[in-house]
């Protein structure tokens, strides 16, 4: 059987019950006749309407973007990212309680800042510490290591969450696996990626 198949049959049931309903109470038939009519043009406007939010996602994304805001929600404890047109996937989060869009990457080993970012955010930059050699797509860069004391992507909150800082990013900040890795588990479902927060 298929899922139209079910459907069609679970909404047939649903109607037959209220109009059997209006045949037990033995009514004139005439009055059966309309109030049939009008349970039927009930159904039938519901029907129509679950097909065009269906068939038009915009409705459904739209309503979304008035909400959460443009690809991103929150459902429960699960934060909900929707891919860009480019292939990627962007978080829109606050670092410190400074907005910032990062690109999701789980090929990066740290959450990494623009200067600009880590000022703005007022990151803690440990300067004393060695800088890190990072492998990017434009080669080898060096970034000085770094804590954001706090960092929260809809829903979840990282607290002292690692993080690096360099010039070399240019204006770009990049959420990589020292966030994803404190998540109970994070995964890609066609054109969507779910967060799902350590259970509290």
């Amino acid at each position: 059987m298929t899922d139209q198949t079910g459907n069609a049959i679970f909404y047939a049931l649903l109607l037959i019950l209220p109009l059997s309903a209006l045949f037990a109470r033995r009514l004139p038939l005439g009055r059966v006749a309309l109030m049939s009519l009008a349970w039927i043009g009930i159904f039938a406007t519901g029907l129509m309407i679950v097909a065009l939010v269906n068939r038009n996602e915009w409705l459904v994304s739209g309503a979304r973007e008035m909400f959460y805001g443009r690809d991103q929600s929150v459902i429960g404890n699960e934060v909900r990212i929707a891919m860009a047109d480019d292939g990627h996937f962007y978080a829109r989060a606050t670092i410190n309680g400074v907005e910032r869009t990062l690109l999701v990457d789980s090929g990066a080993s740290y959450t990494s800042l623009s200067t600009a970012s880590a000022a703005d955010a007022k990151v803690a930059i440990d300067s004393m510490s060695p800088q890190i050699p990072l492998d990017t797509a434009n080669g080898q860069v060096l970034a000085q290591p770094a804590t954001i004391a706090e960092l929260k992507v809809g829903g979840i909150i990282a607290t002292d969450a690692p993080a690096v800082v360099s010039e070399s990013f240019g204006d770009e900040d990049v959420l990589g696996m020292s966030f994803l890795s404190r998540l109970k588990s994070w995964r890609v479902e066609g054109k969507t990626l779910i967060l799902i927060p350590q259970s509290r």
